[in-house]
């Protein structure tokens, strides 16, 4: 859609000219598009900003795109009668856009928002992630190295786009065979210490870290022998972790226990838990106990565990105050053991 005669038009080489600083040194800009092309095709679906709005509609940073403008048109806000522009869209909020119409000589981008998918927006979402990773690893070698933004893509990251379809998935696979990825028919005329300056920010940035999982139940059965069940379905639960993400279950006070587990992919252990949990809720029936599910596996930070282990230590302590007490008897048949 046309602008204003007045708006200043987009270069070719926006954003990633190197310059001269006051004492006429080489100044590196840093930035630059995280895709070899300039501009987005008729089609794709993109990651904007919003930045403001207009009675025509909202203008939009392409975030890929080293934000380059776009608009999003009214009538491509939404497939419904719009009441407000102001409930639809706001200034600063990211949005996933399909590509209506580019001029690349003005730079000019029409968007819309109407037209795109839930899944759309999901595996935009994905891409812009990996894309932005990608993006800060170049962007911080780019300032340790002093050099160009747009020469660094053009040296690692956009051959790699070209030839694995992401650059992100290549740089994971660099972290434990750098070779077949940093290497001379990939990456021509890469200086070495360039190379091991990317190889070292990727390892610290993209070594995949054990995310901690975390579910709350209680378990009773009040029936002759029920620490015994109690105990088998726990142990039918913990039988379920493997060797890559086991499976630990302790007491917090009878008859709470929380389950633990690491996995290196939340959804993996979460749905290990969410199982295991299945599992001792059919044991601990038969025999005519019963499991209710308190907090549903979920990941977990270290405020949580601290505030676990602060609970556990507070109960420790009461336990202690009522040590001897003969009352302990029908309370440990409700499930007063642990399971590590």
């Amino acid at each position: 859609m046309p602008r204003d005669d007045d708006e200043e038009e987009l270069s070719d080489d926006d954003g990633v000219d190197v310059g001269d600083d006051e004492e006429g040194n080489k100044a590196y800009t840093m930035h630059c598009r995280m895709y070899e092309n300039q501009f987005p095709e008729i089609d794709d679906v993109v990651m904007v900003q919003v930045r403001s709005i207009a009675e025509m509609g909202a203008y939009v940073s392409l975030l890929e795109y080293n934000n380059i403008e776009g608009m999003i048109l009214l009538s491509e806000l939404s497939r419904r009668r719009i009441r407000s522009i102001n409930k639809l869209i706001r200034v600063g909020k990211q949005e996933v856009c399909m590509v209506l119409r580019v001029d690349k000589e003005k730079g000019y981008i029409d968007l819309s928002k109407r037209r795109v998918s839930p899944e759309d927006v999901q595996k935009c979402d994905e891409r812009f992630q990996r894309s932005k990773a990608v993006h800060s690893i170049l962007r911080h070698v780019s300032e340790v190295q002093q050099i160009d933004m747009e020469a660094l893509y053009k040296l690692t990251a956009w051959p790699l786009y070209e030839k694995f379809g992401h650059a992100y998935e290549a740089f994971r696979a660099s972290i434990t065979d750098p070779d077949s990825i940093f290497n001379e028919e990939l990456m021509p005329g890469l200086d070495p210490a360039l190379k091991e300056a990317m190889l070292d920010n990727i390892k610290k940035r993209l070594t995949p870290t054990a995310v901690k999982i975390r579910a709350d139940i209680e378990v009773t059965c009040f029936e002759y022998a029920g620490i015994d069940a109690i105990k088998r379905s726990l142990l039918k639960g913990v039988a379920m972790g493997t060797e890559e993400i086991p499976i630990k279950i302790k007491l917090v006070a009878p008859p709470l226990y929380v389950m633990l587990c690491s996995a290196l992919d939340k959804s993996q252990g979460i749905k290990l838990l969410s199982d295991a949990i299945d599992t001792m809720r059919d044991a601990i029936k038969e025999a005519k106990g019963e499991l209710q599910v308190k907090g549903a596996a979920r990941a977990v930070d270290e405020r949580d565990d601290k505030a676990l282990s602060n609970l556990m230590s507070t109960l420790e302590e009461q336990n202690r105050e009522i040590a001897g007490d003969d009352d302990n008897e029908e309370v440990e048949g409700m499930g007063n053991l642990d399971i590590s």
